[in-house]
């Protein structure tokens, strides 16, 4: 397997376990609910514990020949479908307002959001389908008809070719965005588009589709309450300091204390019942407070070097279906990175999505681990460099 990106993603992870250890221990240590009874090391505990399982994932994974996600691709997304119509059920667990969540035994035990699943699943069915696009004759109709004239031209200009992947990306999108999971909602796109725009599709389909997805996340904002309140606290989070703004607030306050080399790990303030939860969403902004400019720096030069070797990684793919797998699992990791520390910073509305190996949550670092997997599963096929 490629050892850098091992050695990357191996890096980040670590990093990772230990400032959600400094992030959660005061958290944990303050909270005196059944499940974690004051115990300052309930969260890495099962944190630590879902890494090792992770990295086990992982390994497995990568041992596993790539060509058999092609047809485990279906089955994925049919799966994937499956949860997220579950979520929308009475089994659906609803946090903070919204429902996002199963629980992984369906009626207890720890939860995972299927959104997660439904990304990778869109990624692998849409390189799957478009890594045979140079192979597969254009359909060709009657010109006798109109109707046979008018499918014809739409063949011509890619149209026809776009439908099965618009109609399955709708559907994905349609029960995202129910739940509501506007963050799921526009990683899934991302994703989509990568693979798409990687296989070759018309540069004029990505103008005509983009406008119409930024005009459609435009009117489910403005006309979704949930989502008109984001917007407007993200304009302004001083209205409601002690409410809904309280925590960008506090992140903000948080960067800002870090200054250059930071407070020292382990020394954050705000992590002390400021931030609530600090070991989720807003894991960054400890980071920052903890380890400064260059601390926070140092981290997002090794999440730009894994991402950057991702893409290395595909340019060199043995065939196109390893090219464009890992073209949508990199992206959709850039893109979740640069949503979370947008989110930190106030950049952009918060759209509650976790920073990769960093965030507390179980299921959802194993998932992330099984995509490096994929990737590192596609690393050992990469053709040696011929000698001269």
């Amino acid at each position: 397997m490629d050892l850098p990106f091992l050695m990357l993603v191996l890096m980040l992870v670590g990093i990772g376990l230990i400032m959600m250890f400094s992030a959660s221990f005061a958290s944990a240590y303050y909270d005196s609910s059944q499940n974690v009874q004051n115990n300052p090391m309930f969260y890495i505990r099962r944190q630590a514990a879902y890494a090792a399982a992770g990295l086990l994932v992982m390994y497995v994974t990568s041992k596993i020949n790539y060509q058999r996600f092609r047809w485990m691709s279906v089955f994925v997304l049919v799966g994937a479908i499956a949860l997220l119509v579950l979520v929308l059920t009475p089994i659906g667990v609803e946090i903070n307002q919204v429902k996002r969540w199963l629980y992984l035994f369906l009626v207890a035990g720890p939860t995972f959001q299927p959104s997660e699943i439904a990304k990778v699943a869109v990624v692998l069915f849409f390189a799957a389908r478009l890594s045979k696009r140079d192979t597969e004759r254009k359909k060709k109709f009657t010109n006798r008809t109109l109707t046979g004239r008018t499918l014809n031209r739409l063949e011509r200009i890619g149209f026809l070719e776009l439908v099965p992947y618009g109609a399955v990306l709708s559907l994905v999108l349609v029960l995202v965005v129910m739940e509501p999971h506007m963050s799921g909602t526009i990683l899934i796109m991302v994703g989509a588009a990568a693979v798409l725009f990687a296989s070759g599709i018309n540069l004029g389909w990505f103008v005509g589709l983009g406008s119409f997805a930024v005009a459609a996340l435009t009117f489910v904002v403005f006309a979704t309450d949930y989502m008109t309140r984001k917007i407007n606290l993200w304009l302004d989070p001083w209205s409601d300091p002690q409410g809904a703004g309280y925590q960008p607030i506090q992140s903000l306050y948080a960067i800002g204390s870090g200054g250059l080399l930071g407070l020292g790990l382990g020394k954050s303030r705000q992590k002390f019942l400021y931030i609530p939860e600090p070991e989720n969403d807003f894991i960054f902004s400890i980071v920052v407070e903890e380890l400064g400019f260059i601390g926070a720096a140092i981290v997002l030069i090794l999440f730009a070097l894994l991402i950057m070797r991702g893409y290395w990684l595909a340019l060199h793919a043995r065939d196109k279906f390893g090219t464009l797998t890992i073209v949508g699992i990199i992206t959709l990791l850039a893109a979740q990175v640069f949503l979370n520390i947008g989110v930190v910073t106030n950049l952009i509305p918060n759209t509650g999505i976790s920073l990769p190996f960093f965030s507390y949550g179980g299921t959802a670092l194993m998932i992330q681990l099984a995509e490096m997997g994929i990737i590192l599963s596609i690393s050992r096929q990469i053709p040696a460099p011929k000698k001269d």
